[in-house]
């Protein structure tokens, strides 16, 4: 078991970017609360927080598979593999059922939550990235500018919605998270996560995580192991975020952009 090093009340702010995108649209650094240890040779796909445990999906044919974390430890408490033909993304809990997607199989897998027993498999069209749920539907990310939503029974797809700024459409919307009636997406390859009206597709606001990694850190990283993964804790109100095989994983709180900052 690794022991805790906890960065309590460090505040590292994101210091680049404008204050909004053309037309106005908020911009927010943060404030790093606490840092916890995390797996650096997990590659984030996937990232949800329920009942105190971290569930965690990782990708990359060979390696890929969920995880049960301790938080504050970073401790993978258990653990199974996908078989290695797949490539795993995106996860979330429908009624103590864990429903994980596969990036270029068109096939998704259901896991008892508790056990991570194979109950079936599914099928989907195209790509899977991210997934989160609103408690009515699931919402699912494709890599392209559009969120798809499904009813989470039949897993039938019931509608789709164009993800756009200011600029216009915002592509490869990577994992996702359901936040206070909005859905966080992390955009692939940047330091940046999309606060998006499900309703319109609409940003509603960006955050710039630029810097929360230190160099130290990031010297150690290749060039895929970018920002991915969003957790949020309703219940104390905590939102987390890591990256692809990222030493630390962040508890952090938002600070709202001043204009010129």
């Amino acid at each position: 078991m690794r022991i805790l090093i906890a960065v309590a009340a460090v505040v590292a702010c994101a210091a680049c970017g404008t204050e909004s995108q053309a037309g106005g649209i908020p911009e927010y650094s943060y404030e790093v609360v606490h840092s916890y240890p995390h797996d650096p040779q997990a590659y984030t796909q996937g990232l949800f927080y329920l009942d105190g445990i971290l569930y965690e999906s990782t990708g990359l044919e060979g390696q890929s598979s969920i995880r049960k974390v301790r938080l504050e430890t970073g401790e993978v408490l258990q653990k199974r593999d996908i078989p290695e033909q797949y490539f795993g993304e995106g996860i979330i809990n429908w009624k103590n059922r864990l429903l994980e997607l596969t990036w270029k199989s068109e096939k998704g897998f259901i896991y008892d939550l508790a056990t991570f027993s194979l109950q079936r498999d599914f099928e989907y069209p195209g790509q899977g990235w991210g997934l989160t749920t609103d408690g009515k539907r699931i919402i699912m990310s494709d890599g392209t500018a559009e969120l798809r939503f499904w009813d989470p029974e039949t897993l039938r797809e019931t509608g789709r919605i164009a993800v756009t700024d200011d600029a216009g459409p915002v592509r490869e919307l990577n994992e996702l998270e359901w936040v206070k009636g909005e859905v966080y997406a992390n955009v692939y390859t940047t330091d940046r996560i999309a606060r998006i009206n499900p309703a319109t597709g609409k940003v509603t606001g960006w955050i710039d995580l630029t810097g929360i990694l230190s160099p130290a850190d990031r010297v150690r990283l290749e060039q895929g192991d970018v920002l991915n993964g969003i957790a949020y804790d309703a219940k104390t109100d905590r939102l987390f975020v890591t990256g692809k095989r990222w030493p630390k994983l962040f508890e952090i709180h938002l600070v709202k952009k001043s204009v010129g900052q």
